[in-house]
């Protein structure tokens, strides 16, 4: 399986995150799954992307120009795919995996699950985006996303595209059993 990571680029949080990523990508590796991520060499990115890469996974990096310009490639990208921007690269990350795991990141990490979500709601692909609850970060985005739910204002069908994890063993039971009829929001 091809495993997109959305997640932060940054360096200066959580050092609970950092473990829990370097945890997923060795498992990844160990899995036999690939990791598609956004090709940077810091924060978790460059994290998950190093610890599959050492444990003799696939990593896919899909790096936008300006990164490449700016030299924040990782060096453990093992496919490069370069593209011109933030849009293009979310579309191809998208092409790339086959599900979207969801860590704690920024703005960027919001873009990326929320554009996913929207074109899988309205039907132009049937993948999923798992947010890892690591340490309860997706705590306030979930009660926004309950809140909008029960005020009508997005569709039902979230729930078939979206689901919830706090654990990597609660991560492989999802990506073992398939997307649930409705998962925890």
């Amino acid at each position: 399986m091809k495993i997109c990571i959305f997640c932060s680029a940054n360096e200066q949080i959580d050092p609970d995150f950092f473990l829990a990523t370097e945890q997923l990508g060795k498992w990844a590796a160990k899995n036999g799954h690939s990791i598609v991520f956004g090709g940077v060499n810091m924060g978790l990115m460059e994290c998950v992307a190093r610890a599959a890469h050492e444990a003799g996974g696939q990593t896919i990096g899909v790096i936008p120009s300006i990164i490449e310009k700016n030299g924040r490639k990782s060096d453990y990208v093992d496919v490069e795919i370069f593209c011109q921007d933030l849009s293009d690269r979310k579309d191809l990350m998208l092409a790339q995996s086959d599900v979207a795991v969801a860590l704690p990141g920024g703005v960027g990490t919001l873009d990326e699950v929320f554009t996913q979500l929207a074109s899988a709601s309205i039907g132009y692909h049937h993948k999923r985006v798992i947010l890892y609850n690591m340490k309860g970060f997706w705590n306030p985005l979930l009660s926004m996303v309950e809140a909008m739910n029960s005020q009508g204002v997005i569709r039902s069908t979230l729930r078939d595209h979206l689901a919830v994890v706090s654990s990597l063993e609660e991560l492989e039971q999802e990506l073992r059993v398939g997307p649930p009829s409705h998962p925890p929001l």
